[in-house]
């Protein structure tokens, strides 16, 4: 069995790398960039991706991930397989506040399943979906390392630990 050498490169690849993006997220970009050696820019794949979704409003379509690709000079296939590895990238569009909740062992011995059970029943949402306004989306995560303060939960980039669900409607009442 042979192994091609040569990567997989799209036909419709854009070589103007000005044409994609605003001059402020190339500029984010490049920054991130700039902290490798030339030969390996391809390391800002994850900060580049992060970037281009905060501006996509939270989420990922295969035209802006093709684009990551392109502008760091590297397969396509590549800036999938880590956009579909990590939890922190959606690719669907999740609300304006996506709440992130643990349910790992640590959060649910300590009463995960409760929060869940609280959030699903005062937004009306459960698990990948958002709620009819576009406001809150709520989403499991496996592990925010924070098990001290299980349980808890991740909305943008805020901790909330040692969660009771007269603190989770404090904290949603503070994003309404």
């Amino acid at each position: 069995m042979s192994m091609r050498s040569e990567p997989i490169v799209r036909v419709d690849k854009c070589e103007d790398k000005d044409a994609l993006f605003t001059s402020e997220v190339r500029a984010e970009i490049d920054g991130w960039i700039a902290k490798y050696p030339p030969e390996w820019k391809q390391s800002a794949c994850m900060p580049a991706l992060t970037i281009v979704q905060d501006m996509n409003g939270g989420y990922l379509t295969t035209e802006l991930m093709d684009q990551v690709a392109d502008y760091l000079d590297m397969p396509a296939i590549a800036v999938y397989e880590v956009a579909s590895f990590y939890s922190m990238y959606e690719h669907k569009p999740m609300g304006r506040h996506k709440i992130c909740l643990c349910t790992n062992v640590s959060c649910m011995i300590n009463g995960s399943d409760n929060i869940l059970e609280h959030i699903s029943n005062r937004l009306g949402i459960g698990f990948g979906q958002v709620t009819p306004d576009g406001k809150f989306g709520l989403k499991e995560v496996e592990c925010l390392g924070a098990c001290g303060g299980a349980p808890m939960m991740q909305i943008g980039h805020t901790y909330y630990e040692n969660l009771t669900p007269e603190l989770v409607d404090q904290i949603l009442d503070g994003l309404e």
